[in-house]
């Protein structure tokens, strides 16, 4: 084995090409989430942030509901439970024996970000934290401005409170 100086090429060879594979971003390329690159499949380039340019992100109210087979109630519960202590953003659950609402506060740049995280989230957990084998069957992303006149008007839902897991 030959070592040299860290970074350096070796003598008589040439330092290897870095190349992108698969979906992550190149090096020195400005960062795209897989929402954005979906909806703009043929988009120009965007140019590289200027060094004090930062994207802001908001916040955006989320509720997730799913639904299928029956399961123990018992079971639902302890599942939701071990999703909001493995993440504890959730705000709230409401569960029933075949199906279970989910609301919390997402950060993100977009409501596209915050749609596609709420979209997983359901399917990345399910093992981890035991959750039933069901579907996503609804699925709402508010800004904070519009939950908060939804609550003011009072239209909207309830604000979440009590926080945790709780039946139906």
């Amino acid at each position: 084995m030959v070592r040299g100086r860290p970074g350096a090429p070796l003598r008589g060879t040439a330092r290897p090409t870095l190349t992108s594979v698969g979906t992550g971003t190149p090096p020195g390329a400005p960062a795209r989430s897989d929402a954005a690159d979906r909806t703009r499949p043929h988009a120009a380039p965007q140019p590289a942030p200027h060094a004090g340019d930062r994207e802001v992100s908001r916040l955006w109210h989320v509720t997730l509901s799913v639904s299928g087979a029956d399961a123990p109630l018992a079971d639902v519960r302890r599942a939701l439970e071990q999703l909001a202590h493995d993440h504890p953003f959730l705000l709230t659950s409401r569960y029933a024996n075949d199906h279970a609402e989910i609301r919390y506060w997402e950060e993100a740049r977009d409501l596209h970000d915050a749609a596609a995280v709420a979209l997983r989230l359901w399917g990345e957990h399910r093992s981890t934290a035991g959750l039933p084998p069901w579907e996503i069957v609804g699925l709402e992303v508010i800004d904070r401005d519009t939950y908060h006149q939804r609550i003011a008007e009072g239209y909207g839902p309830p604000p979440a409170a009590p926080v945790g897991v709780h039946p139906y």
